[in-house]
């Protein structure tokens, strides 16, 4: 049973989905104001906590999002926290009017400045669609300025939860977030993502939602089997081209991801292949092996007309595969194969993708992700700071903020040979890329600041023993 609530908490919810969630709620029997006392209590819990009993303020705005706010605000004084109350409006929706009136402290008026330990942000929630208004503007960030914390109901005031849209330049950041209900997209795509701080999530008892994206997990990797071998792990060959030192960057990370065997298929051996790596230089005829379990081709591969012969060869073995960087690029929807793909493009290659498959290049990250997974039939993992998987038929995953240290040359390389291991490892496309797009960020942690994609990894096999059981 636990398992399940935690499967219902990690799905991502767009703003009608989470309006539809609420109303089956009371429809199912739970009053409206009853949800409304359990958000805004656990707001409120979060807020004295992170404060640690000092005081707070308490910004509200006139729909439900206020009325949470009127409720932790009760909740703070009910444990004897001082608490200041401003209305940037006054409450328009029932749930909010009952909430301030069971408030009996005093409701201070826009003007006021005060100085305090913790600002709680509940001028509007996940429903906005338009810039703040220049007054709530103004006095959302003039009580940012005079608070040390800052925690935001739900979103930070001024975000668009479908897209995480910035509608107000300027907006301050926060030092918490506590999502209400479900996550928002907003949560974990950029631009609104920085601004968020800490996640935290409140469970109001929202159901599952059918075909909601859901949030990047710990997956749960097995160990070998005691009568595993090498070729019972799974054999990957890596198409090495005209930059081999892309293609060693992969191969290195592919073996500590746990495929069993890892074969750098090049034309002859590149200086700097570790003792460890088998280099076949019988190259290309290696992909006709019945054992290989899996490709990886593009790091490093070029744009020739070689690099196009040895993509088309390693699709003509019709093996699953992981294509990357230059591959992508060279990648057409007549490409022959049949077998599983996973596409790991960053925003440069995806537009050349999109080109590729008649695709207009507009809508979110997500959207366009899903349209390109549908029309190559492929798995897509979309990268950047709010990297996203893809599948045809409309399954979505979101990935948290992963250390910005990633934003160095080479970590694409690994994270295409920890996909391509894990691939290799079980055939799964989708599971591949969840499992990879994972232990990427967590070498990552592991590593620390300022690390180098050769670090990144040696710290997968380290990332790779936290997902055992």
């Amino acid at each position: 049973m636990k398992a399940d609530r935690d499967h219902i908490l990690g799905q991502v919810l767009d703003v009608a989905a989470m309006r539809a969630a609420e109303a089956a709620l009371i429809d199912g029997g739970t009053p409206a104001q009853a949800l409304m006392e359990t958000a805004g209590r656990a707001l409120g819990e979060w807020a004295r906590r992170l404060g640690a009993g000092r005081p707070v303020t308490v910004l509200c705005g006139p729909g439900n999002n206020g009325g949470d706010g009127y409720v932790a605000a009760r909740h703070l004084m009910e444990h004897g926290v001082a608490v200041t109350v401003i209305a940037a409006r006054q409450p328009m929706t029932p749930e909010a009017t009952a909430a301030r009136a069971l408030f009996a402290g005093e409701v201070g008026a826009p003007g006021a400045f005060p100085h305090g330990s913790l600002l709680l942000d509940c001028l509007f929630g996940s429903g906005l669609s338009r810039p703040l208004p220049d007054d709530v503007f103004f006095l959302l960030t003039g009580l940012a300025e005079r608070h040390t914390l800052r925690i935001a109901a739900d979103l930070p005031s001024g975000i668009e939860a479908d897209s995480g849209a910035v509608l107000n330049p300027g907006l301050p950041a926060c030092d918490v977030t506590v999502a209400l209900g479900a996550w928002k997209h907003a949560h974990f795509a950029m631009p609104a993502a920085p601004l968020m701080g800490a996640l935290r999530l409140v469970d109001i008892g929202v159901a599952a939602v059918p075909a909601a994206a859901r949030v990047l997990g710990k997956p749960r990797i097995a160990p070998p089997a005691p009568d595993a071998h090498k070729y019972k792990r799974g054999l990957l060959g890596i198409v090495a081209g005209a930059m081999p030192g892309a293609a060693l960057l992969s191969a290195e990370a592919a073996q500590r991801s746990g495929a069993g065997y890892v074969k750098l298929l090049a034309p002859s051996r590149p200086e700097g292949v570790p003792p460890s790596l088998v280099c076949d230089v019988t190259d290309l005829a290696a992909l006709s092996d019945p054992r290989m379990a899996a490709i990886l081709v593009g790091p490093g591969l070029g744009r020739s007309a070689d690099a196009e012969a040895r993509l088309a060869a390693a699709l003509d073995a019709d093996r699953p595969v992981v294509i990357d960087a230059d591959a992508l690029v060279l990648l057409r929807p007549e490409s022959p194969g049949t077998a599983p793909r996973i596409l790991t493009p960053h925003e440069g290659e995806m537009a050349a993708l999109e080109a590729a498959f008649g695709l207009i290049a507009t809508g979110t990250r997500r959207a366009r992700a899903a349209a390109l997974a549908e029309a190559a039939q492929a798995i897509v993992l979309l990268k950047g700071p709010d990297s996203l998987i893809a599948a045809p038929g409309g399954d979505v995953i979101v990935s948290p903020r992963a250390s910005a240290w990633l934003s160095v040359a080479g970590s694409g390389d690994v994270l295409a040979g920890i996909i391509a291991s894990r691939l290799a490892v079980h055939g799964d496309a989708f599971l591949a890329a969840h499992e990879g797009l994972w232990l990427h960020g967590e070498a990552a942690r592991r590593c620390g600041p300022a690390f180098t994609a050769g670090d990144l990894a040696a710290a997968t096999g380290y990332a790779l023993s936290a997902a055992l059981p």
